[in-house]
């Protein structure tokens, strides 16, 4: 059982990048999946969650709108938009799923190792 995210970078302001979260050894269909950010000196921030049961997603505030959920049920993978990058979202990047419908970040059945996302001119 294996979750993987991959996809960051080194991005301008106002610049776009699509991180993946590959999951391999269930069904992410079968799992909540949220993405979780933490940057430097900051504690760990939600940033989405994908409820699996009706397919809603909830944006955080500060994402909301620039930030897009989607998935590819073929290849087991979900995917993060984000566009008109800031500084103030540079941070390791994190998938996360766990079995129901509620993202809860301390109860968390799998965890992918993260991927950095650097915002900057």
């Amino acid at each position: 059982v294996q979750l993987q995210a991959s996809g960051g970078g080194l991005v301008q302001p106002e610049g776009s990048l699509t991180l993946s979260c590959a999951a391999s050894g269930f069904t992410l269909d079968d799992y909540a999946i949220g993405w979780f950010r933490q940057a430097p000196g900051k504690e760990r921030e939600g940033v989405s969650c994908t409820n699996n049961s009706d397919g809603s997603t909830f944006y955080a505030d500060s994402v909301k709108g620039r930030f897009t959920i989607s998935r590819d049920n073929a290849k087991n993978t979900q995917y993060l938009q984000m566009n008109s990058l800031e500084a103030e979202d540079t941070a390791v990047y994190s998938c996360a799923a766990r079995r129901g419908s509620k993202c809860l970040p301390d109860d968390m059945d799998y965890w992918g190792k993260g991927t950095q996302v650097t915002v900057s001119s």
